[in-house]
């Protein structure tokens, strides 16, 4: 568990939540990041909803609980009144440690596996088994964000270290129009910082999609290459289910980003300056996070289409060069036919053949055999039907 007090100009962490229970122990001006795994969040959820609701004046609804609860439901949006919550399925961090749920992604809301139930790896390349995901649950309320996140927390703690470092250079004093200062300026608001960690984790898809396409890329080489014999076609399927499985995740998180987006137009319209600006920030970096997604979902559609036409392309090339083979026997087979002609005429047990009984009747018939069988290889060179092909 790590409990930030976030400021305008200073980050803060708390080593436990009962000393924030008391009134007046979070400044007006800030704010909380409450972050638990979901160990930590089923075992300390009496206390985190005391925290709510002293800051908060609510508690989480039981249904919500028990969606960031469950380690195998897609990406999506709720929300109440009071606060909303967001389902973000994130990359795994190592192999084997993802839950695919149903197997597509977005289907039903199994119960959640054990923690010590041990995991099936993802056959095939390295690259293919990152496919995995799992989700981080984001409670938004005014003053409080809470997330839930899985075991590991690899997302929580390389962003609590950006977090950190933005704010001692805040600290230090770096000018307003310093562009990296600008850019690790601290979150204004719990929506903000929601939107800054899920820009992290498509961050992590981005990365993820230049090794899928090397990967692909080494594939269709050797598919296209006549002279190679693939026999990989076990890692291709994979690489094709794991790029469509990739596909419905990212439509999932588009769909709750968009679900998101949607009800910050229909909330009311600020009154001060303020907050129309933070309001307008808050839409722009939605917006900016949406953008990445469909960047994600138009890269893997390109991989599917390009894993796909690789595969025809490797069956047109085999097409094309069994037709190469077929041809030349069937030229080498029209060459002989008249020679094996020749053969049967004077293998007939006739009395009377021309050029049987003379001497030099055999080299006749041998030079006759020659001169036919050069003048039709000629013929069909010409007609370019043993032509050398690539």
């Amino acid at each position: 568990m790590r409990i930030f007090e976030i400021n305008r100009s200073q980050v803060s962490e708390h080593a436990a939540l009962a000393p924030l229970a008391a009134p007046g122990a979070c400044g007006a001006g800030g704010y909380l990041w409450i972050s638990l795994t979901r160990d930590e969040f089923r075992a300390s959820l009496a206390e985190v909803q005391q925290i709510l609701q002293t800051l908060c004046l609510t508690q989480l609804v039981d249904l919500h609980v028990a969606d960031l609860l469950n380690d195998q439901l897609p990406s999506h949006y709720d929300y109440t009144s009071l606060y909303d919550v967001l389902v973000f399925r994130r990359l795994a961090n190592g192999q084997g440690q993802a839950a695919l749920g149903n197997g597509k992604g977005n289907g039903n809301e199994a119960p959640p596996a054990p923690a010590t139930a041990p995991r099936q790896p993802r056959s095939g390349p390295p690259v293919l088994r990152r496919v995995d995901t799992r989700p981080v649950g984001f409670a938004v309320f005014d003053r409080v964000l809470l997330s839930v996140h899985p075991e590991d927390g690899a997302v929580r703690d390389a962003f609590a270290a950006r977090l950190l470092a933005a704010a001692s250079s805040d600290d230090r004093g770096t000018p307003a129009l310093d562009v990296r200062a600008t850019s690790a300026r601290l979150p204004t608001s719990p929506s903000d910082l929601m939107l800054r960690v899920i820009n992290q984790i498509v961050d992590g898809y981005l990365d993820l999609r230049r090794e899928l396409t090397k990967q692909l890329d080494h594939w269709q080489t050797e598919l296209i290459d006549p002279r190679s014999r693939f026999t990989n076609w076990g890692a291709l399927m994979e690489a094709r289910q794991s790029l469509h499985h990739l596909d419905e995740i990212c439509e999932d998180q588009r769909a709750a980003m968009q679900d998101w987006i949607d009800s910050l137009e229909t909330l009311p319209a600020p009154k001060g300056e303020t907050e129309q600006r933070e309001r307008e920030l808050i839409m722009i970096r939605s917006r900016d996070v949406l953008e990445h997604i469909e960047r994600v979902v138009h890269h893997v559609h390109r991989l599917e289409q390009n894993a796909e036409t690789a595969v025809q392309m490797h069956f047109s090339v085999q097409g094309h060069r069994a037709n190469d083979i077929m041809r030349v026997l069937t030229v080498l087979t029209a060459v002989f036919l008249p020679l094996n002609l020749i053969a049967g005429i004077f293998g007939m047990n006739f009395e009377f053949i021309p050029l049987v009984h003379k001497a030099d009747g055999f080299w006749i018939a041998m030079t006759s055999m020659l001169v036919i069988a050069v003048l039709l290889v000629v013929i069909f060179w010409r007609k370019r039907y043993l032509a050398r092909t690539r």
